[in-house]
């Protein structure tokens, strides 16, 4: 049987750009995650959304697999880049585009157009 633990090892590392949310893209049931949704699809950034109000270990295992309290947690090919203050203050300074650009991450910067 797998674990919460290697069920969130599996997302991260099999998904380029993951958010771990609470709700789904399309119905964030989050002020926080309804923000960093909001970021990702401004910038047009391909990303899997995982509802973390599904499986209160997946929740609580979140937590624990970054020692971060706190839901939303973006991960950008395999590495946590943190929630939804650090995301809109990355955004807002043009670091979280720069980051998808190091990443080789596609980004269609609406903003730029």
């Amino acid at each position: 049987m797998t674990t919460a633990y290697d069920r969130i090892d599996a997302e991260v590392k099999g998904n380029e750009v993951l958010l771990f949310m609470k709700g789904t893209p399309t119905f964030p049931q989050c002020g926080f995650s309804g923000q960093v949704v909001q970021i990702l699809d401004y910038l047009g950034v391909p990303y899997k959304g995982v509802n973390v109000l599904e499986d209160a270990d997946l929740r609580q295992g979140v937590k624990e697999y970054t020692n971060w309290p706190t839901i939303p947690q973006l991960y950008v090919k395999g590495e946590f880049v943190g929630g939804c203050d650090i995301i809109r203050e990355m955004f807002q300074a043009g670091e979280l585009q720069q980051l998808f650009a190091e990443r080789g991450v596609k980004v269609e910067d609406r903003a730029a157009g």
